[in-house]
Parts: structure tokens; sequence; C-alpha cells
């Protein structure tokens, strides 16, 4: 099958730091070249692929400090794309909702994998005009909020597995690890932090969009001797990090579309403690990948429940469930569904 798929540019494939769509986008475009699949990617040009690779701008867009307009970039590149639609058999899209009108016009099968929280009142009109264009989702949670459009299917993300091992012995701290927003509850892990005196590992990005959150609420948490900062590390580093960590804390306070960061630590064998908002209760077995808790007391109870947890069975869950390989299956079954449709 010849196959396209169109990553944001705002990181490489995968990113050279943070980033969770670029990364997933990379996993599978890597899985559907094993397969056998002709596929190009159109992405920054400091990506790394098997496949054909199309630049859309020289390097990723939040690493350039010369890029003013990020909007600009991803119009050129879905107007790259749509010129070239009649080279494939599929053109899969992961980047929101900018490509619709091209999409509506397009002779070539298009879909489009949703990524983000789709709970906000601006998206209703737009899903409402633009019904008819074939979605995925990331969870089954991240499509409550959305009735009446024309869902494909839903694909959980998925790990090469051997990215990362099993680290079979628990550490000695809490890890916390994604970037500082006022939905992450940053101030909720410190304070389980505190409350079970286990010390806080952060490996964090702070974005400038969240810079008034991070002045008023991150930084003087930061300032606890419970905490240490290592600021945003790569995929290279997170092996030692969620590996080493006695438990990996997601204290998110928001409808998470998913939680990548969630089956890596569960790759790792280390559980994941987490409040039960969007695909949280989707993702983990509660008592087999972590706990799922709705309280501080409640989270710094599992934190003592950690260091006796089966970290094999944790590792053997991912294993079942979350492989790339699967994830690539999954989105090739309804690629055939959509072209022979």
């Amino acid at each position: 099958m010849r196959i396209a798929q169109v990553a944001p540019l705002n990181e490489a494939v995968p990113p050279k730091l943070y980033g969770g769509t670029e990364r997933v986008v990379s996993y599978l475009t890597e899985e559907l070249v094993a397969m056998g699949h002709d596929v190009t990617l159109f992405a920054s040009a400091d990506s790394c692929t098997g496949a054909r690779l199309v630049a859309g701008c020289p390097r990723a867009l939040r690493l350039d400090t010369g890029c003013t307009d990020r909007i600009v970039h991803h119009i050129l590149q879905i107007e790259a794309v749509m010129a070239a639609a009649a080279g494939f058999d599929i053109i899969q899209f992961h980047c929101d909702t900018l490509h619709f009108p091209f999409a509506r016009r397009s002779r070539v099968p298009v879909v489009t994998t949703l990524h983000g929280r789709q709970d906000l009142p601006d998206l209703q009109p737009l899903y409402r005009e633009y019904r008819e264009l074939p979605l995925i989702s990331i969870s089954d949670a991240q499509r409550a909020p959305l009735a009446g459009v024309n869902w494909l299917g839903t694909v959980h993300h998925g790990l090469p597995s051997a990215l990362y091992r099993l680290q079979p012995r628990p550490g000695d701290y809490l890890a916390f690890l994604g970037r500082f927003s006022a939905e992450k509850r940053f101030d909720r892990a410190v304070a389980i932090a505190r409350m079970t005196g286990v010390p806080l590992k952060v490996a964090a990005k702070a974005d400038p969009h969240d810079r008034e959150y991070f002045d008023a609420v991150v930084r003087p948490l930061l300032a606890d001797p419970l905490v240490e900062w290592l600021g945003e590390i790569g995929e290279a580093d997170k092996q030692d990090f969620l590996g080493g960590a006695l438990a990996h804390l997601f204290p998110v306070d928001w409808p998470e579309p998913f939680g990548l960061v969630m089956i890596e630590a569960m790759a790792c064998g280390t559980p994941t403690i987490a409040w039960p908002c969007g695909s949280v209760t989707e993702v983990l077995e509660s008592g087999v990948t972590g706990f799922i808790v709705t309280s501080v007391a409640a989270a710094a109870a599992a934190v003592a429940a950690c260091a006796r947890f089966d970290r094999a069975g944790c590792r053997a869950a991912f294993e079942r469930r979350f492989l790339a390989e699967r994830m690539a299956a999954d989105y090739h079954s309804l690629y055939r569904r959509l072209v022979q449709s």
C-alpha cells in the first residue's frame, strides 16, 4: 500500500526532546515500512526515517528561533501533500484540523488521527461542518465530547518492543515527566512527595504560553528540597529516568487523550499513579500497571505499595497491549476498510 504520513512540523520525527504526537508518528511510520508498505513521511527536514522524507521546513519549528508563524509552514506542507496525492492509496494526517478543506476535496482517501483534547467548544461547529471526514481516535474517552462525526476507529498508541527494557528493581524516587501546565497538576506531584517523604525527580519543559502558570505555581514548588528539576529530556534519557523510579506520577486534571508516558513507564516495569481523567482508566489496569486514585492521600498510600509491585507483570501487560506492531496493524486494517469502501 502507498501510504502518506503527515506529521506536525513543530517537532522532528522523532522529536529531539519532548514531543508526543511526532514520536507516535515515527513509531507508526517505521512499523509500516517494516511491514513492506511504500511510505512517504511529510515532516521537518531534521527528521529521521526509513520512509521517503518530504521536508516541510528545514528544522522543527519549536526549536527554530527564526520561525514567527508556524501556520504558514503547515499550510505549505498541506499544499505539497495534496499536490502529490495521486501517488498514494491513502493519506493520514496527524495535524489537527487545518487540512480539512483540502481533505473534503481530495479524490484520494484521507484519514485524520486526532491527538489532542476534543472538549473545546470552538471545535463543535467545525466537526459539524466536516462530519463526513473519517476520524481516528487514540482512546475511546477522547471521543466523548464529539457526537455525529465519522469515527473510523480507535487505535491506542504503541511503542517498539526494544525501545525500553524492564528494570526489575524499584528505585528510590518518584518521577514526573511531561510539561509544566495547569492540567498536568505538578502541584499534586509535589504534594505526594511531601506526604511520603520520597524525593521527586522532574523532567519537564516549560512552554512560553505556560509562563504565567510556571512563575505563579511551578517556580515556588521547585524550591522544595525534595524536588529536583532535570529540565527537558529526550527519548534516550527516559529508560534511566522512568525505569529507575519507584513510581511514575501522572496526576492529571483534564480529559487526557491518551498519555504516552504511561505506557513508556509501563514498558520499564514502573507503575504509574494517576487520577481517573480521560483515557487513564483505558490505559492503566489498576494493580497491574499502576494505581488509579482520586486524592493525594490515596496516591501516597499507592507509593508505599509500589515497593512490592510486580514490575515484570507490568512489562508483560505492556507487551500484551501496547506494542508498535499492534498499533501499525490496527491502522493498516482501518486503511484497508477506508480504501475499499
